[in-house]
């Protein structure tokens, strides 16, 4: 026992000298902090390893300084871009060298030589921008292109879907700038350029071996390219070193050949009856020069309403000078394949709708049609493209005789499959079946002639397996190239050489058992809060930093650059929170606190994210747990508890002296600083007469016309009837909404009555719980929750949720409406009465377009601008609103992002410098830059508020703007 403490006093000594020394001589970020350690154990494998520190390098200098320092105290090395790695080799247990956040750049960009010079934390699609205006691009591209780093890339040697036009990342380096282990600074490029000393006569040596020892097929990846050092392949010591999977140096700069790009593209998507129909065709499609031929199969599509007839698709780019060449080049191919469907599209817009569906597969391949996990491991097998019919079947075969699962994609034209299996990776069982099973594929892709890894690399997943593709001489011989670009074996030690065994260091072993004791339902999975946080598997589409289209996800990392404040990286503080391991305090974190601070709740992730992570709901179960039994922050009691203050002050009608108060700037300040309420805010007015109060004389008129008052609901008495949810917002804040909605469904032809009309028996109010949600105060959203449902008892049991087409509940503030959809359902799961009026909420759009599809809007004919609501996006899809829009002659599409305010986000001390920088992506550069005569939309509450006082404009609710129309073409 003294001997391991005196270890344990040993090694915290040397680390606290590593540490040290990092922090006297690098420029950059050095961090051996809980935070920056936890967000580093994974990369999107299914392997974990907690590093002692990280280094954000700021130069060529600062990777020097930080290999002397590890080299002096023995702490291994590796090298980490996006962190998108599907096979581990992005983790490690030393210091982790992270290049996203200033190594970032891209130097130059020559178009007359057709080359640029990047840094490694470059992310793809930043050089593909600044290509694109001289009609250049970078040739290979992963589906993670928009925010894996060029420096990944090249370390795994990656691909992507044009690899049968383009190559792979090894055919477009031309130089590299490498700084090995040993501190040396080497420029590796062809004719020996920049070889480490005892490389070349070692490979002279074993020219033999080199000529025979490859397999001859594209996607060859797996292990070091040493076939690239013959003399008649040019002695390129740059191509050899790609795909080396960090092992060999740290690279710190590269020169990449660009490519041509084609003037116009087509897609051609090919219907085919099943996946090895596919398979069986895509080889031969090649002699028509597409620029690709990826694959996919109908489990992987969330839905396959933008596809052609069939059962598995191939997706076939063409490209020419012009859009009619490109077009004809495509209804070549589909005139030459033999197909049970087909569709053409030379559309831009409708291509990227079509290319998101083949991208997401990376994602929506972790979980099986029936919900149940599926993992990577065998993610990117190759084998010749002429061999993958025959290959598909018998991995098939293998499947089944291990009684696993797994879908088959991606690229067919080079051989190369991507799957995800539903491996047993929590218990001993069936992490033994994972390693039978991965031996006895090595061996069968070896046999169809392939490569264990065509693109992501072996890393630890498959390096353990190298003898069955290569044989024990050939694997002797890696060991020996990287004694001699690595003597002391420092950089990412256990990779492609001496690898540790690919059943060893899984990152679920560190999970708990048992399912933790949560409030949420989490019905996605099972109940199991381990499962949900499991969702997040690392593919990190919510670090892209350019959003696009309508998309959400992930407002705060676009914000801050923070891999702690972009979904996985919450995601992966909450998995080291339950491994208890690296975070220990457990729902106390205040790391995992800090880092879910930023989230706006927005609910992006939920649908944007290829698994659907919901932080949103993780983050108010996380901040239940954390605040339980103990004081909360001031925001919670002002916010949190904003429909019962609101309520108050309607009760006691003294609106008028709250709104004078709050117009004195120094009690304003304050009741801010009291609140915890950021300065920089202005505080809403608060409606002199509430919604309901001042449509109480209509509510009567329409009560005594449809049910005499005092009479029990009934069926036919509703009949013809929406109802009108009394949201928070629309109630106490902008009444003028809920106007305008009464007399738009009125114009509809539709009756409208209050959810709960002023009836004698009614006392108690309702709401949706979505503040206290939001706050994590999730006893009070649930009591909330029940004393709603108890009061709509007689309108529930009346068949609400059932279908019927005259019950139906419109909720026009999205969020709430969001909350009764989801939240409401997820945390009473138990209730029946939850699900019932779950399922009964229509927005205005819906309710408009599912009960009055008959019809006519007026017609406004003005453009329109402003921003989709999150929770619109996510949870209740905007696509009758831009139906209705379109039927007004409201032309233009509305921003994606966020507003930034996002009920109380915004609000909070702290956040409006995010909040605001979240606003300035899309939706106030849009309202800007709008036509002088364009109708401004915002749905939401905190979209209008944070539009008011941002920009000064205001925003109006689509039900404001038809009932203006109405009254227009009522004059």
């Amino acid at each position: 026992m003294a001997d391991l403490q005196a270890e344990s006093v040993g090694a915290r000594a040397e680390l606290a000298a590593v540490q040290a020394e990092l922090r006297g001589t690098v420029r950059g970020e050095v961090g051996f902090d809980v935070t920056s350690r936890a967000l580093m154990t994974m990369d999107a494998s299914n392997y974990r390893r907690v590093p002692l520190g990280v280094v954000a390098p700021r130069d060529a200098d600062d990777v020097a300084a930080t290999l002397a320092a590890c080299r002096a105290h023995g702490v291994p090395v590796v090298a980490r871009g996006g962190g998108t790695s599907i096979a581990g080799q992005a983790t490690g247990t030393g210091v982790v060298l992270d290049f996203t956040r200033h190594m970032n750049g891209l130097v130059s960009l020559d178009p007359a030589s057709r080359t640029a010079v990047v840094q490694p934390g470059l992310v793809l699609d930043r050089l593909q921008q600044a290509a694109a205006p001289h009609g250049l691009r970078f040739g290979p591209d992963p589906s993670t292109h928009s925010r894996c780093t060029l420096g990944g890339m090249i370390g795994n040697n990656s691909c992507g879907s044009h690899s049968v036009a383009w190559g792979t990342t090894a055919d477009s380096v031309s130089e590299l700038s490498v700084i090995t282990a040993r501190g040396d600074r080497l420029t590796p490029g062809r004719g020996w350029a920049g070889a480490p000393e005892g490389l070349r006569p070692l490979a002279e040596a074993e020219l033999a071996r080199l000529r025979t020892g490859f397999p001859d097929l594209p996607r060859r990846i797996s292990g070091y390219a040493l076939d690239a050092l013959l003399p008649e392949n040019g002695a390129d010591v740059a191509r050899s070193f790609c795909g080396s999977e960090g092992t060999l140096g740290i690279l710190t700069e590269a020169v990449v050949r660009l490519v041509e790009a084609p003037r116009a593209r087509a897609l051609a998507v090919l219907g085919y009856a099943d996946e090895s129909a596919a398979a069986e065709a895509a080889a031969g499609l090649l002699v028509h020069g597409p620029l690709t031929v990826e694959g996919m199969a109908a489990d992987l599509v969330r839905s396959t309403a933008d596809l052609p007839r069939g059962g598995a698709w191939l997706f076939v780019e063409t490209g020419g000078d012009t859009e009619a060449e490109a077009r004809a080049r495509a209804e070549t191919i589909v005139r030459a394949a033999d197909v049970l469907d087909s569709l053409v599209v030379t559309d831009p817009a409708g291509q990227r709708t079509l290319w998101r569906i083949r991208e997401d597969a990376s994602g929506t391949a972790t979980r099986m049609p029936d919900g149940s996990e599926a993992w990577p491991g065998w993610e990117d097998c190759a084998v010749p493209p002429a061999q993958l019919g025959p290959y598909l079947r018998d991995f098939r075969g293998l499947l089944a005789a291990h009684d696993l699962r797994g879908t088959p994609y991606g690229h067919f034209g080079d051989g190369c499959i991507h799957v995800r299996i539903d491996f047993d990776l929590l218990t001993e069982p069936g992490v033994a079946r994972f390693r039978r099973f991965s031996e006895e594929l090595a061996e069968l892709v070896t046999a169809h002639g392939g490569s264990l890894s065509g693109e992501h690399g072996d890393g630890q997943a498959r390096a353990e397996l190298l003898p069955k593709m290569y044989g024990a001489e050939m694997v002797t011989l890696f060991e020996r190239v990287k004694g001699v670009w690595d003597p002391d074996d420092l950089l990412n030690p256990g990779m492609l050489v001496r690898p540790a065994p690919l059943d060893s260091n899984l990152r679920f072993s560190v999970l708990p058992r048992e399912p933790v004791d949560v409030v949420f339902g989490y019905p996605s999975d099972g109940g199991d809060f381990s499962a949900a946080v499991r969702r997040c598997v690392g593919v990190a589409k919510c670090r892209t930093t350019e959003v696009s289209g309508s998309s959400v996800m992930c407002p705060s990392f676009r914000a801050t650059g923070e891999e702690a404040h972009s979904t996985r990286g919450r995601a992966r503080l909450l998995h080291e929170m339950l491994a208890g391991e690296l975070v220990t305090d457990g729902w106390r974190s205040t790391e995992v606190r800090d880092a879910l601070d930023l989230c706006l709740s927005c609910k992006g992730c939920r649908t944007d994210c290829p698994v659907g992570v919901d932080m949103a709901t993780y983050k108010a179960e996380f901040l239940h747990h954390h605040y339980e039994g103990r004081r909360r922050p001031a925001a919670h009691y002002t916010m949190g508890w904003l429909p019962r203050w609101l309520r108050l002050v309607a009760r006691t009608r003294t609106a008028w002296l709250v709104n004078s108060l709050a117009s004195v700037r120094p009690l304003a300040s304050l009741a801010k600083r009291l609140g915890g309420i950021a300065g920089e805010r202005g505080i809403p007015r608060v409606a002199g007469v509430t919604f309901m109060r001042g449509w109480r004389r209509e509510v009567r008129a329409a009560t005594r016309r449809s049910m005499r008052a005092g009479v029990e609901y009934s069926e036919t008495a509703a009949r013809g009837y929406v109802y009108l949810w009394p949201d928070t917002f629309t109630e106490h804040l902008s009444p003028a909404v809920g106007q305008a909605a009464v007399r738009v469904l009125e114009a509809a032809g539709l009756g409208v009555l209050p959810v709960l009309p002023a009836m004698r028996r009614i006392r108690k109010p309702v709401c949706c719980g979505l503040t206290y949600v939001s706050t994590g105060q999730l006893d009070r959203a649930r009591e909330v929750m029940r004393r709603t449902l108890d009061e709509m008892s007689p309108m529930l049991d009346l068949g609400f949720g059932h279908g019927a087409d005259t019950h139906h509940i419109v909720v026009l503030e999205p969020s709430c409406a969001a909350a009764l959809r989801t939240d409401l359902p997820e945390l009473l799961p138990d209730d029946p009465r939850a699900a019932r009026l779950s399922t009964s909420i229509l927005t205005f759009a819906e309710a408009l377009e599912r009960l009055a599809p008959d019809w006519t809007p007026p017609h406004i004919n003005r453009p329109a601008v402003g921003q989709t609501h999150c929770h619109q996006h996510a949870v209740l899809g905007d696509t009758p609103d831009r139906r209705l829009r379109e039927a007004a002659g409201l032309t233009g599409e509305l921003a994606g992002g966020c507003c930034g305010l996002a009920g109380n986000f915004g609000f909070e001390k702290g956040h409006y410098e995010v909040s605001a920088t979240c606003a300035e992506e899309q939706l106030l550069p849009s309202v800007r830059e709008a036509p002088e005569d364009a109708v401004v939309l915002a749905d939401g509450f905190s979209c209008r508020t944070q539009l008011e006082q941002l920009a000064g404009v205001r925003g109006r609710h689509l039900a404001e703007v038809l009932a203006d129309a109405l009254e227009e073409e009522g004059k």
